[in-house]
């Protein structure tokens, strides 16, 4: 589609040349999962598994406690579902208990909990209602106390945090009408003038946007005489003059959720409430995700929990053909898949968290692996619970009550979740996030000679760098700890969990000898490859879970909390995880891709429309994307604070 006449036209080079700006540059700190992309299998990294200080475990379940009562007593999942709309005494509840706080320091009025009890208190708010649950997570995970932390003044932290830990919602305006995962054509500007800026433009899809009360904002600054532009962050007053919210949308799932359609005209926004530098914008959301994006899996854990728990009840009492349906092998395979999943995936988010928290590694991966597995995960367990309970899967809570039967929201559930696979980077821009910094080594010492802009020179020095790199790094691929029979023997139990740690080490290098070799074999053309590099990443994602599974098996162990359950689960995960990575592999060289690129070029040129016959259209008339040209406000302003 041609862009709109305010919106930049860019080029594809140029798009991938702002996304690779915005990236973090450097490791400055060992990351478990960019080493296993490597053919490196640093079990030190993430065992034994780290722990929280006591301190901090004490303040996050005091926390915890108080949160469980609030949301058994005081959350009506029904009523949210049924008008669409949290009540304001819910959020006022959730305001005066500090929950806006969770992540905020002590000394500006928050909680100040650590990564590992704030996604344990998300798991706890999604799972009694999942809109809570984003409201929570947006305001805090990529609203304004993330940013100013990493990159506010000591006067913005001074100004907006008091506020977000307790009276104020905030939330994150970076996607519009015609701008999703390509932000180069980003075309809300910030103009310069005197001590301001002036915004214009249009945000779609504005997690909180309806109710917020202070907004983070990505606008194109132009660049000019001592400005030296590009995409910039602001904190905004959501009630400033020139601000209207357009419209509150509804969706397939989370139907509680404050999400809008919000114009700016003309807003003046002081030059004090720039984050960081112009330019800076990109950069301060991309890092500001590294960690905000544990959130989401790690409502994936609560809801695979309440999935195992209903699984469990319902499975049990249902019986067909002389027993219970838990016992029919097509049914318990699906029960144990969402109980080895939910293991794993607690595994997962809890080590991530716990890296988080103590600085020592680079998460970037893991975080970003995290959320794709986690949401991906996450929708399966909730559609095998749909298809254990059968008809009453599909039937809505509301129904099941009205004919006498427990209202259990099965669909509900199923709904809420898909949202996790879009939010937050779509799974197919999560698969080329995480391979481009899988692949961040290779193209380190080896990406000047598949690029087109660089010299012969630049690319014979290249050409040596790589030489000597991969010198030193193919033989390593060879063999290591996961060919001898001994090998991590302390995981060795009544339950034998080291052949799957083998099976990781023997995994990690086979993955890096295949990226190695597709490198080799395409260049340049490796990063048009999106089906190849999709599976490469979701191996890694089952590479990582596998080694958090085992990990997360011994600590429970040591503890003596559930050690021999936990050994059980974790080897079940690691069974069904091996077949899927045994798939992964064998479709990086025998697959579709090719056929699949043949097919699509002929349905879009109409080869292929007559397909389409014999069927009607229901959709409405309309633009498939909306007019976001910038200019006053023509619709009712939707902005409701909760007071």
């Amino acid at each position: 589609m041609s862009a709109t006449p305010h919106q930049p036209t860019v080029t594809e080079r140029e798009a991938r040349q702002v996304a690779e700006a915005a990236r973090e540059q450097d490791w400055r700190k060992p990351s478990f999962a960019k080493e296993l992309f490597l053919g490196r299998f640093r079990l030190d990294l993430i065992h034994p598994h780290p722990m929280p200080a006591d301190e901090d475990a004490q303040r996050g379940e005091e926390f915890l406690a108080k949160l469980r009562d609030f949301c058994e007593t005081e959350i009506d999942s029904a009523r949210i579902e049924r008008e669409a709309r949290i009540p304001d005494e819910t959020v006022n509840g959730l305001k005066e208990l500090g929950a806006l706080g969770m992540k905020i320091d002590t000394k500006y009025g928050g909680l100040g909990l650590t990564q590992v009890y704030y996604n344990k208190a998300l798991a706890l708010v999604g799972s009694a209602n999942p809109a809570l649950g984003a409201l929570l997570s947006a305001h805090q995970s990529i609203g304004v106390p993330q940013p100013l932390k990493l990159f506010g003044t000591q006067e913005q932290k001074d100004t907006y945090l008091p506020r977000c830990a307790r009276t104020d919602i905030s939330a994150f305006l970076l996607t519009e009408p015609d701008v999703g995962s390509d932000p180069a054509r980003l075309a809300t500007t910030a103009v310069p003038d005197g001590d301001d800026y002036v915004l214009d433009g249009v945000k779609l899809w504005t997690t909180n946007g309806v109710v917020a009360d202070l907004l983070v904002v990505m606008a194109r600054v132009p660049k000019s005489e001592g400005h030296k532009g590009g995409i910039t962050a602001f904190v905004v007053e959501a009630g400033s003059e020139g601000i209207t919210v357009e419209n509150r949308n509804a969706f397939m799932g989370l139907r509680g959720l404050e999400n809008g359609v919000t114009r700016f005209h003309q807003v003046r926004v002081p030059a004090a409430n720039r984050i960081g530098p112009e330019g800076a914008g990109l950069k301060i959301a991309l890092t500001t995700l590294n960690t905000g994006r544990l959130s989401l899996p790690a409502m994936c854990v609560g809801a695979g929990k309440w999935c195992l728990k209903i699984a469990r009840e319902w499975s049990a009492a249902r019986e067909q053909w002389g027993k219970p349906v838990a016992f029919h092998e097509a049914v318990g395979a699906k029960i144990s898949f969402i109980a080895a999943t939910t293991f794993a995936l607690e595994a997962v988010v809890d080590l991530s968290s716990q890296m988080a928290d103590e600085n020592r590694n680079d998460i970037r991966i893991e975080a970003a692996l995290a959320k794709l597995y986690g949401s991906e995960m996450g929708w399966l367990m909730a559609d095998e619970l749909v298809q254990i309970r059968g008809g009453r899967g599909f039937e809505t809570a509301e129904s099941l009550a009205a004919r006498g039967e427990r209202a259990v929201p099965t669909e509900q559930i199923l709904r809420d979740l898909r949202i996790n696979r879009i939010f937050e980077g779509s799974t197919e821009i999560m698969h080329l996030l995480i391979a481009r910094e899988a692949v961040d080594a290779h193209l380190s010492v080896a990406g000047d000679l598949i690029d087109p802009d660089k010299s012969l020179s630049d690319k014979a020095k290249a050409g040596a760098n790589a030489g000597v790199f991969y010198a030193k790094w193919l033989p390593k691929l060879v063999a290591g700890q996961g060919q001898i029979p001994g090998a991590y023997g302390e995981f060795r139990r009544e339950v034998d969990l080291s052949p799957h740690l083998r099976y990781v080490e023997r995994g990690a290098r086979k993955l890096a000898r295949s990226t190695f070799y597709a490198m080799s074999r395409w260049q340049g053309r490796m990063e048009t490859k999106q089906g190849f590099l999709g599976r490469i990443v979701d191996i890694g994602a089952e590479l990582f879970a596998m080694s958090a599974a085992c990990v997360r098996a011994e600590l429970l162990r040591k503890e003596g909390d559930h050690g021999r359950e936990a050994y059980q689960l974790a080897d079940a995960f690691c069974r069904q995880s091996r077949i899927r990575v045994e798939e992964l592999f064998g479709r990086l060289w025998s697959n579709t891709d090719d056929l699949d690129r043949k097919v699509v070029e002929g349905v879009l040129s109409g080869t292929y429309a007559w397909l389409e016959e014999g069927v009607i259209d229901p959709s409405g008339e309309g633009p498939w994307i909306a007019d976001a040209t910038p200019g006053a406000a023509k619709r009712e302003n939707v902005h409701r604070p909760i007071r």
